[in-house]
């Protein structure tokens, strides 16, 4: 009896799509032979034995990942929610397919641990400072964990650090509050360098009379131009005193 060759055609063509697979650039195979792990093939065209053979196919390129917001407590006893977003990669298909179930629950789990234990460590000053140094600790913390499972993390960032309402004012009230400071700070500099000036201009006016009489005289100029009707002659020390012992 002959087979039809509608239907071998059709047991070709299933043949072909079984045996003969392309990876593209980005994607790996990893290969098993009777359950064994046998090599890594791609990219391009691999051959894959039916029945005998199977292949979990892999990515290499970067995923970013979102981490949803976490609750945080700093070490000053501040609530705060956080969430950042983690970039990472395959760079070992083996080690991210045979030693780890799924490497992006994984790497997602592990994220959000590392996220809350590492930001409540730190005062809430330092997470809106410091965001630079936090994405760096948390990052070499995830890449030290992952590394068994043949994944990279590239960089680790903290998108978003939310307070609630009171905490806001709370913050408001303390910048506010600097600021008064610093302008209290500088006005007292300013009249001690005032000062300082003033003392410097008396030494000099002590020394020479002569020009304390060129300032007499430049202070009723300066009155005449003001045009007030009542005009203060400013008379010296020296005279009255002259006067006195008269």
């Amino acid at each position: 009896m002959y087979i039809p060759f509608a239907v071998f055609a059709v047991i070709v063509l299933i043949f072909i799509f079984n045996v003969f697979h392309i990876m593209r650039e980005y994607e790996r195979a990893v290969v098993f032979t009777l359950g064994r792990f046998w090599k890594v093939k791609g990219p391009g065209l691999i051959i894959i034995v039916p029945i005998i053979q199977q292949y979990v196919k892999v990515e290499l390129r970067t995923v970013v990942m979102d981490i949803p917001p976490q609750d945080v407590i700093s070490r000053d006893n501040v609530s705060v929610r956080v969430n950042a977003v983690v970039y990472f990669r395959v760079i070992d298909p083996q080690k991210a397919v045979i030693q780890i179930e799924d490497y992006y629950m994984a790497v997602n789990q592990l994220a959000q641990t590392t996220l809350r234990s590492v930001l409540g460590q730190h005062e809430l000053d330092e997470m809106l400072a410091e965001r630079t140094k936090l994405n760096s600790d948390i990052q070499q913390i995830l890449d030290e964990h992952s590394d068994a499972w043949g994944i990279k993390i590239s960089m680790v960032e903290i998108k978003q650090i939310d307070l609630n309402e009171n905490m806001v004012r709370a913050i408001a009230q303390q910048a506010e509050a600097e600021r008064g400071r610093r302008a209290k700070v500088i006005h007292a500099d300013g009249e001690l360098q005032a000062s300082h000036k003033l003392l410097e201009a008396a030494n000099v006016l002590a020394q020479q009379p002569q020009a304390l009489q060129l300032r007499y005289l430049q202070t009723l100029s300066n009155i005449g131009e003001e045009k007030n009707t009542t005009i203060v002659f400013p008379i010296p020390i020296e005279i009255l005193t002259a006067l006195a012992k008269k």
